[in-house]
């Protein structure tokens, strides 16, 4: 068994009840509706893709997950556990939740003043009380791991974009999370970088990794998704297995998404 499975069953037992379930969620910024009742179910093991326009309300709905963005009404659980009802959050510890549902961002949000292994170790010895040793080791391990094991005395500025972004993931890996969240990961990158990134993505798939993916990368989403979600305007237009929402959309504004992406069939 490899490190990252130990690492997901320590954070989610398979219940099979699901990692994250969303309902009814809503959020307004400006008095401009972007999350329309929104529903999400996730299980463990699951792939789901989220695809549509930008300013679709993708990002947002990532960003409630975690609370880094309020909603306004609706219901967020992780793991069973409520995180977001009658329109507060009720999860107790902010920190604890983060921990569990990791985010990969588009732009990597690195310490720039830090290495690749200094940024994997202080996330874990700030936001989870590891002690160093055992940081360290998990760091170099993970490193090596997303293919970054060389670059691990680098700043930021010293690495490419994909590089950047594939320290980032090792960094949310070493938080041990239920779920990983990723905000349009290769949206930054050049084509090579991207396919570094996405290499990476596929592996931690493979190896039962839950995930939730923003993406513009529908090949990409086809391959490696147990289910495709497409929102426009806020709301969920369809959903369904790859095969069924990216070959035989039945929702118009489907279609047409997947015309201009030059991926309809």
């Amino acid at each position: 068994m490899t490190e990252l499975e130990n690492s997901r069953e320590a954070a989610v037992p398979d219940t099979g009840r699901p990692v994250v379930q969303v309902a009814g969620l809503s959020k307004s910024f400006d008095g401009r509706l972007v999350l329309d009742g929104v529903d999400l179910e996730v299980l463990p093991g699951d792939i789901v893709s989220i695809l549509g326009s930008s300013g679709g309300g993708k990002s947002t709905l990532l960003r409630c997950i975690n609370l880094l963005e309020r909603p306004d009404q609706g219901t967020i659980e992780v793991a069973g556990e409520p995180v977001f009802a009658r329109g507060r959050g009720v999860y107790a510890d902010l920190a604890q939740l983060r921990r569990r549902v990791g985010m990969v961002f588009q732009r990597f949000h690195l310490f720039p003043h830090l290495t690749a292994i200094e940024n994997v170790v202080l996330a874990q010895m700030k936001s989870a009380g590891v002690g160093e040793d055992e940081a360290l080791e998990t760091a170099v391990r993970l490193l090596r791991r997303v293919g970054v094991g060389h670059r691990a005395l680098a700043f930021p500025e010293q690495m490419s974009g994909g590089e950047q972004q594939r320290v980032a993931i090792a960094r949310a890996l070493a938080l041990r999370p239920s779920v990983l969240l990723f905000d349009e990961p290769t949206s930054a990158l050049d084509p090579e970088s991207t396919r570094e990134v996405l290499k990476v993505i596929r592996g931690l798939a493979e190896e039962g990794m839950t995930m939730v993916i923003v993406t513009h990368e529908v090949p990409f989403a086809r391959d490696v998704s147990d289910r495709v979600t497409f929102i426009d305007g806020g709301r969920v237009i369809e959903e369904g297995p790859p095969d069924q929402v990216l070959d035989e959309p039945q929702q118009a504004r489907t279609r047409a998404f997947l015309s201009t992406s030059g991926t309809g069939r």
